[in-house]
Formats: structure tokens, sequence, C-alpha cells
């Protein structure tokens, strides 16, 4: 069996989310009027940071008059930290999206960092209820939203996605690049779990309707490794490895404009000379590929 990948970046976190308490208005009520209680501001995808760049958390008696705010839950020294939805943070604050992080962001800032903004994305999308259109209000400390037309509750949406490096006989790694994509900038495949199928079957499915390549049949030719939030806008990523069974390579020309097969040397060569990019050090496609490469890989997307 695989060993699976450790130490997901956006997988990491220490705050409790302490869901029980997001229907306790007593409790939340004292917690928003304690001095200790922080709060971090996101907009837009994006969360404010320092000048140090550290993740800026502000006494929450700070949060802008009519902000919404939500609960993200408490730290290991039970302070209660809120995230306050902004349409754009405060001038002159420097800020950070997920696809900048690296990897000496901490644990505590990591976890805070990955739920804010996935709220976030997902309150941008649902003011409004689904089924009337009426504009829906915050309930559960930022974690639902009620519409008062015909009072039916939504949640947060996360919708599963798998992501996988492929590799033939020869351990050669497959990577592609989508249409909208820079054209230094791979990655390895993925795409959405449909309804009615299980993961290692989307697996199959998308690298076959991407690529053309024929990943095998057996249990052992596609292999669970970890997985990790990616609210781009709401996935969680679940991270395989596959083996294929051919190296034919015949592109969608939708989605994946092009797609190429890379050894190891191949890869280091062309991460050299700027040619290929790779994902961001905190995304799990990265460590995927970093696993088959079996050390880190300079050159990635965001980064000259």
């Amino acid at each position: 069996m695989a060993a699976l990948l450790t130490n997901l970046v956006l997988s990491r976190s220490t705050i409790d989310r302490q869901a029980h308490l997001r229907k306790d208005e007593q409790w939340l009520n004292a917690a928003r009027t304690r001095p200790e209680s922080r709060v971090i501001w996101v907009s837009d995808g994006r969360v404010a940071m320092d000048d140090s760049g550290r993740l800026l958390e502000s006494p929450l008696s700070q949060a802008p008059s009519g902000a919404e705010t939500a609960f993200l839950g408490t730290d290991a020294d039970g302070i209660a930290v809120f995230c306050a939805h902004l349409p754009e943070l405060p001038s002159g604050l420097p800020s950070v999206g997920l696809r900048e992080m690296t990897t000496d962001v901490d644990d505590r800032a990591s976890g805070l960092i990955v739920t804010a903004i996935a709220l976030n994305n997902w309150l941008a999308t649902h003011t409004r209820c689904p089924r009337c259109g009426e504009r829906t209000n915050a309930v559960d400390a930022g974690w639902s939203r009620r519409c008062p037309a015909d009072g039916s509750q939504h949640f947060p949406r996360t919708d599963p996605a798998i992501i996988v490096l492929a590799v033939d006989d020869a351990d050669r790694a497959l990577l592609g690049r989508q249409s909208q994509w820079q054209p230094s900038w791979f990655s390895t495949l993925a795409g959405f779990v449909e309804p009615g199928e299980s993961a290692e079957h989307a697996v199959r499915r998308e690298v076959h309707e991407e690529s053309g390549v024929v990943i095998g049949g057996d249990v052992d030719d596609v292999q669970y490794l970890g997985s990790q939030p990616w609210p781009f806008p709401g996935s969680l990523m679940l991270g395989y490895h596959a083996r294929a069974v051919g190296t034919q390579i015949h592109v969608d020309g939708d989605e994946i404009e092009e797609a190429h097969w890379f050894s190891r040397a191949e890869l280091s060569d062309a991460c050299a000379s700027g040619v290929v990019r790779l994902p961001p050090e905190v995304s799990i496609a990265r460590r995927l590929i970093e696993r088959w490469y079996g050390l880190p890989i300079d050159g990635d997307w965001m980064r000259p």
C-alpha cells in the first residue's frame, strides 16, 4: 500500500471549530464582547496580513459595523476567532490568497485562512435563496443561511474532486496544461467526482477524458494518498497515484490544451529552463509531483 502524503499545508489546523457553539447565542454574544476575541479580514478570496507577512488578527471590536462575521473556532488558549466578510480589504493592508501562501505558514494560521476563504467564497455566491430568490440571512454563527420567505436553510457546499499523478511503465509522470493557464504552467490532472460515481472511477474517467490515457483496472492501479481543501470555490481534493496501461496522449482540447510524459531528468531540465513551472508549494498537486520525483523541485507558478 502506498504511503500517504503527510504535512499537507492547507490540511493543517490547530483550531477547534467548536461546531456545537454555533447555535449557542449566549456563548457567542459573550465571546463577541471579550477583549481577547480576534477577527481576521477576508474579501474576494484573500485575507489581510500584517507588515511582517503574518496573518493579521485584530480585536473583534474593530470589525466594521454591519460586516457579516463567522465564528471560526477557538485556539489552544481558548481565544475565540472570527472572520469578517468585507466588500474589500482595508486600504494599505497586504493580503494573500491560497496560491500565494508558502509552506512557512504555521498550522494555526493555515486552518484559519483556508476556512475563512472557503466561507467567503461560498457567501459570495449564496446570498439569495436558490428556491425563491429571496435574500437570505446568516445563522449558526455564519455557517448557514436561512430564507425569511420560505424558511429553507442552506449550508456551505464542499465538492469532492480527484487529483492524480499518473505514471507509465517507464515511471514517467503525466502532466497537463489547462487552456486558460500560462504556457509554462503544468500540473497533475484533476476533475470533479460526478453524481453516482466513486472517487476511483472518477480518476480513471478524468484521466481518459482529458488526456486519452487509460488507467489500469486493478485495485492497486489507483492508490489514494491524502486530501486537501481547495476552496476555488469549494473543493476537497482527493489525491491519487495511478498507473497507466498505455502512453498515447489525445488531449480533449477543451479543458486540457497539452499534456506530456516527463522522466525525472526531463522535468528537472524543463523546470530549470523555465519551460515548465509547477503548482504552488502549498498545493496537493505539487506534493504529488514531488513525491514521485523524490525531492523538492524549484520553480512554481507564482514566482519567477
